[in-house]
């Protein structure tokens, strides 16, 4: 049984308070349509290219976050094997890799479902957790992709911490 659907007006465009919060953070941002917006984010390891879009039949959020690398086909399976290591650590998000081009790739969606609208909090929480995996594991994908390191060792690698002062 399918439950009823209902008309529900929404309040505003989702992508209006990403903009918003592009602004507040002074990133840059391109809003080519109504429906999509891109935000580059200076961070740590590199520059992130997140795009952002609203899919309204589903009235989801969807963040994609492409990284600067591509992965040459005979290094496919050793990151697959670190996209599936990582992915069991993650909460909220997820790591692809897509074959047609080689790119890794985070994304992550906001549900919005029955016309709720987007606050600044929820805004701030996707594009720092979005930020956050990408920073904490993108050292990895370089040690797996360009120095030829085994997933795990490429893992234990970037999520070794130091305890204590020297």
């Amino acid at each position: 049984m399918r439950p009823h659907e209902f008309e529900i007006e929404r309040g505003n465009n989702p992508l209006d308070t990403i903009e918003h919060v592009a602004s507040v953070n002074d990133w840059s941002f391109d809003r080519p349509g109504e429906d999509e917006i891109t935000i580059l984010i200076g961070a740590i390891w590199a520059d992130y290219t997140m795009s952002l879009s609203w899919i309204d039949q589903i009235e989801t959020l969807h963040l994609a976050c492409a990284f600067d690398m591509r992965v040459p086909e005979r290094r496919h399976i050793e990151t697959l094997k670190l996209v599936t290591k990582i992915n069991h650590q993650l909460m909220v998000g997820h790591f692809d890799l897509w074959f047609n081009n080689g790119t890794v790739v985070y994304r992550q969606t906001l549900p919005l479902n029955g016309g709720i609208d987007a606050n600044e909090q929820q805004v701030q929480f996707l594009l720092g957790n979005s930020l956050d995996a990408c920073e904490r594991y993108y050292q990895a994908f370089q040690f797996v992709v360009w120095a030829g390191k085994s997933a795990s060792d490429a893992l234990d690698s970037v999520l070794f911490e130091t305890q204590g002062e020297a």
